[in-house]
């Protein structure tokens, strides 16, 4: 079925279409997000040129009102030619623009939908927490927020550090070893999929990549930070340099959404699991699909792997956990498990996250039931298990001494644990609300 867009876009060339009949909400912002706002944005205003709001757009950049400008650089005829680096937009887009333009700029976004693209978001309520992750260092923590992404001292003792984006949810996040880079996928639904890169010490964005037209999932970092992962909702993972943003491969070897990622402990291969409910073992140097890790069973929504081997544990649908490992020891067959190593016990709802400690001996495993359950990764005995949240648990993270885990889900509090016992160590709301919200807990 054809879109709107194309639609117009067709009808515009033909002379059918009444430049009125286009509009800046529907068909021109679109394009403007998809195409332009990774360097058109509050964080990141290229020519000090925003793209992400009317408002910003009729203000134009240090050359002069966009309005005059958008359709010139868009065509060629200003260098250099946009989007920078990447082909030239098709030829009814760049009309549907031209069109807009010839009738008059109008704006005809609705009053609700006005955007607030880089300033930190206003809080009634607790937003629901859809990421969590440590700092290397393990003095900090990041929090996934409206629109931002919150860096919190682990003791509490100062405010957090707010980074501000374009992404209304952010759904994952991942730290380089040294602390000096985070990465966060994310988008907002059905319009855009970002993967964000962070200057951790600066504050500042380094890149935003616009990847897909829906929000990305499980973006990991390899072991050496130079490459990044991410699952994608057009069944896909894309893996991107770390350096320029850029997307060195797309592989499109799933049938279906892709929700997590991980690099192998040597940063040479990635493993991948969705909806389809494969495990997929591919070369991230090529980008070549090299075979399923796992006997397909039930939908999957979380991997992790062990710190320093060739080992993953998966998770979905199905409820129970599964660890595999990386590499076959026998000649593959159909419908092969001869890579499952163990499998945990059943949870009381879906897994939506999963995490091995940094010494290896831990799996913490989370999902719609309100607990988290620690288990021994050799024996598969459970060791402990985590209480406090009041409803699904979508995020879990260990600290880097192993000491913490960190939780959060629908309740919107992000609570510590000791998980080798289970006492909650503290809780707390992540975000500023409007009235003062109470902290409850010990440190």
């Amino acid at each position: 079925m054809r879109t709107r867009r194309a639609i117009l876009a067709t009808l515009c060339l033909a002379g059918a279409l009444s430049a009125a009949d286009t509009s800046y909400y529907r068909d021109i912002r679109p394009i403007l997000q998809r195409q332009c706002q990774g360097c058109h944005q509050p964080n990141l205003k290229s020519s000090n040129l925003d793209l992400t709001t009317y408002t910003a757009v009729a203000a134009g950049g240090k050359r002069g009102p966009a309005l005059g400008l958008i359709v010139k650089y868009l065509t060629g005829e200003m260098k250099p030619q946009m989007p920078l680096g990447q082909p030239p937009l098709p030829a009814e887009q760049i009309d549907l623009v031209r069109t807009w333009i010839a009738a008059g700029a109008k704006d005809d976004t609705p009053a609700e939908e006005h955007e607030t693209a880089g300033k930190p978001s206003t809080y009634a309520l607790p937003p629901v927490i859809t990421a969590i992750a440590f700092a290397p260092d393990g003095r900090s923590i990041a929090v996934s927020g409206n629109r931002e992404i919150l860096i919190h001292p682990v003791d509490g003792a100062a405010p957090p550090k707010r980074l501000a984006g374009l992404s209304e949810r952010i759904l994952s996040l991942a730290f380089s070893k040294d602390g000096s880079l985070l990465v966060a996928g994310g988008g907002t639904p059905a319009r855009f999929g970002e993967v964000q890169l962070w200057d951790l010490p600066a504050g500042t964005l380094r890149h935003s990549v616009t990847l897909t037209s829906d929000t990305v999932f499980g973006v990991s970092l390899s072991p050496d930070a130079s490459r990044i992962a991410a699952g994608c909702t057009d069944n896909t993972v894309r893996i991107l340099d770390a350096a320029t943003g850029k997307v060195l491969f797309t592989m499109g070897a799933h049938e279906n959404w892709v929700l997590g990622t991980v690099f192998g402990a040597d940063g040479k291969r990635i493993v991948s699991v969705g909806r389809d409910r494969a495990a997929k073992l591919t070369d991230a140097a090529s980008g070549g699909f090299l075979e399923n890790v796992n006997l397909l069973r039930g939908e999957l929504s979380a991997v992790a792997r062990h710190p320093n081997k060739e080992i993953v544990v998966i998770g979905g649908d199905e409820r129970v956990p599964y660890i595999y490992l990386m590499d076959r020891p026998k000649v593959m067959k159909i419908a092969d498990d001869t890579t499952l190593v163990r499998k945990l016990d059943r949870q009381n709802g879906a897994i939506a996250a999963l995490a091995w400690s940094p010494d290896g001996n831990l799996i913490a495993v989370a999902g719609a039931a309100p607990e988290v359950n620690i288990y021994d990764a050799e024996t598969g005995a459970r060791v402990s298990q985590c209480k406090g949240h009041t409803a699904g648990i979508y995020t879990v993270a260990f600290s880097p001494d192993g000491k913490l885990l960190a939780t959060g889900g629908f309740d919107g509090m992000a609570r510590l644990y000791d998980p080798a016992t289970g006492a909650l160590k503290r809780e707390f709301v992540p975000v500023p609300l409007e009235k003062a919200a109470e902290v409850r807990g010990s440190k």
